[in-house]
């Protein structure tokens, strides 16, 4: 009898779920269908709000694309405009310079035709002065010779004057020197 334990309690526990299975099969089966049709309804709801969350958001894009768009226009036209700025600016500056370089050369060219004329002034009164101290230096060389010949002129006298005899005391006798 033990032998035929081991089929007699599992076939009684597969009668009892065979039955209990198929009570349950149909009940389950109409829990599955509810199932299948809430999600599709739930995919359903879903679809529909992921394609207006989508419509949104390409409205969302498109709104900043535009924003950017007219940013980066503004941008370019700030640009621009400071470009321009920047350029007139460099051009009154080139301008303004360039002016005052066109006076500074008619500076330079006056400068250097006064120094020119100071030059050929300093020249001239070099050779004056070169002429008048050469005259100073011939007048004094002439005033030697003047002073040298009065003194050969002097010395000449002098000499025939001694010669002569007109110059020559009487001769006397000597006296005789006094006796002490």
């Amino acid at each position: 009898m033990k032998k035929w334990m081991y089929l007699i309690f599992p076939g009684i526990m597969l009668a009892g779920f065979i039955v209990i299975y198929l009570s349950h099969k149909e009940a389950s089966e109409a829990k599955e269908k509810a199932h299948v049709a809430q999600i599709a309804k739930d995919k359903a709801v879903a679809d529909e709000k992921k394609k207006v969350a989508e419509a949104k958001a390409r409205e969302d894009a498109k709104k900043r694309q535009e924003e950017r768009d007219a940013e980066d226009k503004k941008k370019e036209e700030d640009k621009a405009a400071r470009q321009a700025a920047d350029d007139k600016k460099v051009r009154d500056q080139t301008a303004e310079y360039a002016a005052k370089a066109t006076a500074a050369e008619k500076q330079v060219t006056a400068s250097q035709s006064e120094l020119e004329r100071l030059r050929k002034e300093k020249d001239s009164l070099n050779r004056e002065t070169f002429e008048m101290a050469k005259q100073v230096e011939l007048s004094r060389i002439a005033r030697r010779n003047a002073e040298l010949e009065i003194q050969r002129m002097t010395e000449m006298v002098a000499r025939r004057a001694s010669e002569s005899a007109m110059t020559r005391p009487p001769a006397v006798m000597a006296a005789p020197a006094p006796a002490k």
